[in-house]
């Protein structure tokens, strides 16, 4: 019992000081503007006390975009979560199957071209996520042998597939000519254009995908003792991967329509829960989902202040520049030690 109640305050532990970091960054978001507002003053505006300068930059101004920011990041986190425990593979990630260069390649054509009924604004992200699906059904479709889908197979087919799109996406950043800035600027990941009505279009999708993830954490944690343990265990393995495949390819095609590719996060953060807190899918897919939002609430306040006379970097840089070199010490640990063994 001891050890139950030990694990039991740890994991809460986490749990509240993942909800603090968010609290935290959320409000120093918020606080950015062409002067920053000082904590307790973007704090009083959040409720609507204060000056009416304040409460406008805050509820009407940065609010959509922090509010993406934590759409995302709560998205990208449990995704990769759910990836790692799937493949059981501490490299795996939301993008592992090739869905970030099918996004892209959406976004580079709905750059490329036009359609005279549908503006630019929803042309990109609409291509972006509808290419970003179509990938997940080809990778599965490939990887569909003798009524089954191994799990290797279809990480192969991931990679395959994420290369090919990957070259098409440099061809058409090679042939787009005007629209060459926006190509690159999208695949680095940008929250600055967040506007209501892309949260609004963003959040159901993300509601959805996370539930279905959540209700499936039992079954996974099944699935991570291998497919014959989780078979007589009474789990369906083949429809619940399915099915886990769906919601995480979901919320990442709703994650990178709006907002670019942004890596990391669901790499990062799933690893760094998983030391702290343990394998146990009811508990890390929550916390990933908060971890998450934080993480890229921190990522995009260090955009916004670490070079103020260049301006906003893109999120992805910070991601990447956190991320990247985690994943070199990961390269460098052995599974047991990041709580897979």
């Amino acid at each position: 019992m001891d050890g139950v109640a030990k694990r039991h305050k740890r994991v809460l532990t986490v749990f509240a000081f993942l909800f603090i970091l968010l609290l935290v960054f959320m409000v120093l978001d918020l606080a950015q503007a062409f002067i920053p507002l000082p904590f307790f003053d973007a704090l009083q505006a959040l409720f609507g006390y204060g000056s009416e300068t304040n409460i406008i930059i805050v509820q009407k101004m940065n609010m959509p975009r922090v509010l993406m920011a934590i759409l995302v990041g709560a998205g990208l986190g449990i995704a990769g979560a759910v990836m790692q425990a799937v493949f059981r593979n501490p490299m795996a990630s939301p993008f592992i199957l090739g869905l970030s260069s099918g996004a892209a390649l959406g976004a580079a054509i709905g750059m490329s071209i036009t359609i005279s009924f549908i503006p630019m604004m929803l042309l990109v992200p609409l291509l972006a996520f509808i290419s970003c699906m179509a990938t997940l059904f080809l990778v599965y479709s490939i990887s569909h042998v003798g009524g089954r889908v191994p799990t290797e197979t279809l990480l192969l087919a991931g990679i395959a597939v994420g290369s090919f799109l990957s070259a098409l996406v440099s061809l058409l950043t090679y042939l787009a000519g005007d629209q060459l800035q926006g190509i690159v600027y999208w695949t680095m990941g940008n929250m600055s254009n967040a506007s209501w009505d892309n949260v609004l279009i963003v959040a159901p999708l993300m509601f959805a995908g996370c539930l279905l993830m959540l209700s499936c954490a039992r079954d996974l944690n099944a699935m991570m003792l291998g497919d014959a343990h989780a078979l007589d265990l009474g789990v369906e393995v083949k429809k619940v991967r399915l099915q886990l495949l769906i919601a995480s390819a979901l919320v990442t095609a709703a994650a990178v329509a709006f907002v670019g590719v942004i890596g990391f996060i669901g790499l990062v953060v799933p690893h760094i829960l998983r030391i702290a807190m343990g394998p146990d899918n009811r508990a890390l897919l929550p916390a990933s989902i908060i971890g998450g939002a934080a993480f890229l609430l921190m990522c995009d306040y260090i955009s916004r202040v670490i070079a103020p006379s260049i301006g906003v970097l893109p999120v992805g840089i910070i991601t990447a520049l956190i991320g990247a070199p985690y994943f070199i010490y990961l390269l460098r640990r052995r599974r047991s030690e990041v709580g897979w063994d």
